[in-house]
């Protein structure tokens, strides 16, 4: 298992390709508060309702001035048909070797239907202005996960 990240720390920096074909680089994000959140695969039951809960609550955070990230290790026509699919207006970014993830903790061995794995494991960030992070989630539920991280966030 990765090492997982610990608050009070500077987040770990990437640059990766979002849907769009654009690359995103963490550092120049410097100045706004981010939520990164990485989600195992495009498509699924629980990624599909996670993704559209960020969504639906995206005014919210961006109303406390939150950036909203999603990370995974799709490719990235898959995130684009994805976010098209279901009208995702943040940026998905693609970590095919899941470097990222690793990097950040979000991989692992998981329980899935029974089996253990190794992959990506469904994990939540919030990283200050300045580049230190502030909250830390790992093994999150996509089930009302939003609402209940809207409700820690600072007002």
């Amino acid at each position: 298992m990765a090492p997982q990240i610990r608050t009070g720390r500077q987040a770990p920096d990437f640059t990766l390709t979002d849907h769009e074909g654009q690359e995103v680089r963490l550092s120049e994000l410097r100045g706004r508060k981010v939520i990164v959140y990485f989600y195992p695969k495009a498509f699924t039951p629980g990624c599909t309702s996670e993704a559209c809960d960020f969504r639906d609550n995206l005014a919210s955070l961006e109303g406390l001035g939150y950036t909203v990230l999603g990370i995974s290790g799709d490719d990235t026509g898959t995130l684009g048909r994805f976010a098209q699919e279901y009208g995702i207006p943040y940026r998905l970014l693609s970590d095919p070797d899941s470097a990222t993830a690793q990097a950040w903790g979000a991989w692992g061995e998981k329980t899935v239907n029974g089996q253990s794995t190794v992959g990506p494991l469904r994990s939540t960030f919030v990283i200050t202005e300045d580049g230190t992070v502030s909250s830390v989630e790992y093994g999150v539920r996509a089930e009302g996960h939003v609402a209940d991280l809207r409700r820690r966030l600072p007002a």
